[in-house]
C-alpha cells in the first residue's frame, strides 16, 4: 500500500467549513479512481494545520490521480481556502 500524508498551510479565517466541503467533495471524486483507499482528514487536538492521510493500493494509482483533471480541479477549488501550499509525504505500509 501507499500512504501519502498531506500537511496542509493554515486555512484562511472563516474557511473551515469551506475546506471541510471540499475535502467531501474531493473524496468523492477520487474514490472513483481504480486504486484509491481511503483518505481521512485529521485536525490537531491542540490547534494548528490540518493533516490528511491518504491511502491507494500502489504508487502507480496514486499517480493516476495525482496527474488526472480531478486533481486540477481539486487543487483549483481548494487554493483560495489555503493560506500556502499543502506539503505532502509519501510512505509505503511496511506492517499491515
Amino acid at each position: 500500500m501507499f500512504v501519502n500524508i498531506v500537511h496542509f498551510p493554515p486555512v484562511r479565517p472563516g474557511q473551515d467549513e469551506a475546506f471541510h466541503a471540499w475535502f467531501a467533495w474531493s473524496n468523492e471524486e477520487y474514490a472513483a479512481y481504480p486504486g484509491f483507499v481511503r483518505r481521512r482528514l485529521l485536525q490537531p487536538r491542540n490547534g494548528g494545520p490540518y493533516v490528511a492521510i491518504v491511502e491507494h493500493e500502489s504508487e502507480e494509482a496514486f499517480m493516476a490521480v495525482h496527474t488526472s483533471p480531478t486533481q486540477a480541479e481539486a487543487r483549483r477549488r481548494v487554493g483560495p481556502l489555503l493560506d500556502g501550499d499543502p506539503a505532502p509525504e509519501f510512505y509505503d505500509v511496511v506492517i499491515d
